[in-house]
């Protein structure tokens, strides 16, 4: 990549053109965010022609460097420069802006657009999510060397670098700061942040809100930084230059990460609204848009007009991204001839499959003993550790007690990328957002955790995970009110049901040792997002074989027949996740003794369970018992679609206080002899 940049007349048509394209595409839509779609232009043009190593004909290649858009809001100018390049997105696409059916949306969308790596938009979740890219680079090249020699320390060639575009919303928000602080720790030289500060807003111009030193604060995180000033707009050779050369400085930059800030004009060069919050998100209206053109030394009367001489020059790329695909294959290859561990795992990643056999390391816990599911969980990643190596995650801050530490695993550190356990820190936001770049990255399997209740601080970066369909595992701890002395602010209530509401999440609450080693198998299995969530207290684990309950395999139909009604006929359905199985065991005793039949549901995964066949459902819950009981130990909205009109919730209608766990939940109902009765009620309103 040459030093100085080399730049034509061709390249300031380019530019030119690409403005024109995203105000056209916002005009035909009729609403968008042209703003910084305009100005910025030129400064993702000279990364997706001048700076990045990517194949557009190619856009999964492996060796590619990766540009999240954090900015989402200026996808325009993100689509134009696919077309641009020849990543397959078309000028007719780019016309479809904002338009049903596209596959061009109104925000990125990882799993429509070729050549866009995340779905960006909620701000700071860009920026953040390629912490996580950053990370996984680093952590998946190491992994792979040191699959032949753990000692080994001469690196494979995965130098990708990670390109972010971003505004000053994203440096407002907290993510970004969380993110960014850690970046910092880890000195994650591969992480190349183009920060676009154009002192304007919806609401106007910045100083109303935001007056603080940027790149100070990048500066105390431990950053690399860099300022460019667009006197001029960004329109001039010598502009294009300097910004270049900020951006080498930075990607050279390999002991920590980088930021550059641009310090541009909004919507420049548009006569009358550049520099305005009017510009940033709503359509430039006929007169301006013809005014930006002839600014442009475009036609102002030519739509969607892209000469064909500007076309040959800016499909280029596709000439250099294969040459440069070709090379780093190359290397690849080289390198991997004599690592056969190293190949071999590396084509098993590729591929999305698991190791073979890899259920066989699963933990059996021996009936009769009690255990807390966050510890069976903590035993279920130490034995699969040594087995599956894409795995490996952390916690913020609370390892020891979300039991997220595999036994015999380093930390994840700047001298140490093959370590799997990752210091997270309390910044449950961005943990969530690093996680979902991680997997975005692909080739490894994250997890991260911490207490249910606060699931509420990551709940962005969780929708985005459930948005994407990615394989990221969320640990939640502290599941109810058996969090105990810790009080109402540790303890969850209504978290379940927010959390089910989530579309694709799916929310695990595992009821013992050998079914929260199940719910892991599967979640791996189906390399979907889940939560798995886990009590801190101790649980029994059943005695399935001496009770004549189903296996703990059942689990991964989301819920089942635990425990049939041991008389002739089920009088009625104790269904129950979690913690509360046990109870519901205990008062099919009870009912049994007073000729009652109970038939005990552990309901572990709603989600899963509403996948099954219409014929398993009915299986499990008889349309013709409308007797019905939930327990759960928190809000019981997501339980009104199985009980029915005769069913009773034992839930929580409240929050809890500060006192002992167990002495919490029996005030609250969730005590054998209270389900027994809600049985008994639920039997007398269903007429049985």
């Amino acid at each position: 990549m040459p030093e100085n940049l080399e730049w034509s007349d061709l390249d300031d048509l380019a530019v030119a053109t690409a403005k024109a394209l995203a105000a056209d595409a916002v005009e035909k839509a009729g609403s968008g965010h042209p703003g910084t779609a305009i100005s910025l232009a030129g400064g993702v043009y000279l990364l997706y022609q001048k700076l990045m190593r990517h194949d557009p004909a190619n856009p999964s290649w492996l060796g590619r460097d990766r540009m999240v858009l954090s900015a989402g809001h200026s996808v325009a100018m993100l689509y134009v420069q696919l077309y641009l390049a020849g990543y397959g997105v078309t000028l007719e696409d780019v016309q479809a802006l904002r338009t049903a059916g596209s596959i061009t949306p109104g925000h990125p969308e990882d799993h429509m657009t070729p050549g866009v790596e995340m779905s960006t938009g909620p701000l700071g979740q860009g920026l953040s999510g390629a912490v996580g890219m950053a990370m996984a680079a680093r952590h998946v090249g190491a992994m792979l060397t040191a699959a032949d020699n753990p000692t080994e320390t001469e690196a494979i060639p995965f130098d990708q670098t990670i390109w972010v575009v971003a505004g000053e919303g994203d440096m407002q928000e907290g993510i970004t700061s969380e993110a960014s602080s850690l970046a910092g720790m880890q000195k994650l030289g591969n992480l190349v942040v183009l920060y676009d500060e154009n002192h304007i807003s919806i609401e106007g111009d910045t100083a109303i809100t935001f007056t603080e030193d940027v790149l100070a604060r990048y500066r105390a995180y431990g950053w690399h930084t860099e300022s460019v000033d667009w006197t001029g707009g960004g329109n001039y050779a010598e502009d294009y230059q300097a910004l270049y050369a900020a951006l080498r400085r930075a990607q050279q930059t390999t002991d920590r990460p980088s930021i550059v800030r641009l310090n541009s004009i909004i919507g420049w060069p548009c006569p009358t609204k550049q520099n305005t919050g009017g510009i940033h998100g709503a359509k430039l209206g006929s007169d301006e848009l013809a005014g930006l053109k002839r600014c442009l030394g475009l036609d102002p009367d030519k739509f969607f007009e892209v000469p064909p001489q500007l076309l040959d020059h800016t499909r280029l790329a596709l000439r250099r991204g294969q040459a440069q695909a070709e090379q780093w294959d190359q290397r690849l290859t080289d390198w991997l001839a004599n690592r056969p561990k190293a190949a071999a795992l590396l084509e098993r990643l590729s591929n999305k499959q698991l190791p073979t056999d890899w259920q066989d390391a699963l933990p059996q816990f021996e009936p009769g003993q009690s255990i807390a599911t966050r510890a069976a969980s903590g035993k279920v990643l130490s034995a699969l550790g040594p087995v599956v190596p894409e795995l490996w995650g952390g916690s913020a801050d609370l390892g020891p007690s979300n039991n997220t530490t595999m036994a015999g695993q380093s930390s994840f550190l700047p001298d140490n990328p093959s370590g799997r356990t990752i210091h997270f820190g309390i910044r449950e936001h961005a943990m969530a957002a690093i996680a979902n770049g991680m997997a975005l990255f692909g080739m490894n399997l994250p997890y991260c955790g911490t207490f249910l209740v606060f699931s509420d601080y990551m709940r962005g970066a969780v929708r985005l995970s459930a948005l994407m369909k990615l394989p990221v595992t969320y640990v939640w701890t502290h599941d109810s009110l058996g969090v105990g002395e810790d009080g109402p602010t540790h303890q969850p209530v209504e978290h379940l049901e927010a959390l089910r509401a989530i579309p694709g999440l799916a929310v695990v609450r595992p009821a013992c040792g050998n079914e929260t080693a199940q719910a892991w198998a599967n979640i791996l299995q189906r390399g979907l997002p889940a939560g798995i969530v886990l009590s801190r207290q101790n649980l029994p684990v059943f005695d399935r074989q001496a009770e004549g309950f189903a296996p703990a395999s059942n689990t991964w139909l989301g819920a089942y027949t635990l425990a049939p009604s041991p008389t002739d006929q089920t009088d009625v359905l104790l269904m129950a996740s979690g913690s509360e199985v046990q109870l519901a065991v205990q008062a099919r005793q009870i009912l049994a003794k007073q000729g009652i039949g109970a038939a005990v549901i552990s309901a572990p995964c709603l989600e899963w369970f509403f996948e099954q066949t219409a014929e398993y459902q009915a299986q499990v819950l008889p349309p013709d018992v409308t007797a019905r009981v939930s327990i759960e130990a928190g809000t019981p909205g997501p339980w009104c679609r199985l009980i029915g009109q005769h069913g009773i919730s034992v839930s929580v209608d409240g929050f809890g206080e500060s006192a002992p766990g167990d002495w919490l939940l029996n005030q609250h109902g969730f005590h054998a002899e209270a389900v027994a009765e809600a049985a008994r009620q639920t039997m007398t309103q269903a007429g049985s």
